[in-house]
């Protein structure tokens, strides 16, 4: 097999897909990985779909400018309105995730489930789940109660799987699953995403088979929110190797 040693570039709103990097460093250990957080535009979930899809086609320039082979957009409002366009303006292999309020009024998801034979869908937004894991809190009285009244309107209503459908949500995968109880399946939307890529990869011949798994962090503010935050994601820190990118170059082609 040949060996493609490009990056795979990933790009989220902010810095919540650092789970889906995560599960990506987890599963092609060897790749090189190249992250876009735009941070001075958080949150995509509470703008128009056009302002979506012009963000998402200026990180992805900006990610093909360092010659990547492959963009995952690790952003569920980028990944229910953009993929299209992005597929069609790009010629490197481009996938989403798996909500944010725009992923949820979408309808994308409940369309593709049923499809797959899901006999009945229900979404939830859950918005304070989004500063309890860039907090840190993940694991305390204070997550457990927030996420018991979310999820409340799932019980009783034989729900036997949840899609954990927002990137921050991994982190508190330990008290989603003590509220759900154990007779619920939690579907982590990073790992799923971090398989396809891995699939995709070795469909078309691009996997890395002999890189050292290097990676480098951008972000479109400040750099010292972002350290913090993405240290805690990633269980490790960032302070060395996370730079600020400007991208007005790349917003304004053909």
């Amino acid at each position: 097999m040949t060996s493609d040693a490009r990056p795979i570039g990933i790009f989220d709103s902010g810095i919540g897909g650092l789970t889906v990097l995560h599960e990506i460093e987890k599963l092609l250990p060897a790749e090189d990985l190249i992250y876009l957080g735009d941070t001075a535009r958080v949150p995509y979930g509470t703008k128009s779909r056009e302002t979506v899809i012009r963000y998402s086609l200026e990180n992805s320039r900006f990610l093909l400018s360092m010659n990547v082979k492959a963009v995952v957009a690790a952003c569920n409002s980028a990944s229910a309105v953009s993929i299209p366009q992005l597929r069609s303006s790009f010629a490197v292999p481009i996938l989403g995730v798996i909500g944010t309020d725009a992923t949820i009024e979408s309808g994308k998801y409940d369309g593709l489930l049923k499809q797959k034979g899901a006999k009945q869908v229900i979404s939830k937004a859950c918005p304070l789940f989004v500063p309890l894991a860039e907090e840190g809190w993940t694991d305390n009285p204070v997550a457990e109660q927030i996420a018991r009244i979310y999820l409340e309107p799932f019980k009783g209503n034989g729900v036997d799987t949840l899609i954990l459908g927002c990137t921050h949500y991994p982190l508190l995968q330990g008290v989603i699953g003590k509220v759900c109880g154990p007779d619920v399946a939690l579907v982590n939307s990073a790992r799923a995403a971090a398989l396809k890529l891995k699939e995709i990869l070795e469909e078309k011949s691009l996997v890395n088979e002999t890189g050292g798994g290097n990676h480098r962090f951008y972000v479109t503010d400040s750099e010292k929110r972002a350290r913090i935050v993405g240290s805690r994601f990633l269980g490790r820190d960032l302070s060395d190797s996370l730079e600020h990118v400007d991208l007005t170059e790349f917003s304004h082609h053909g």
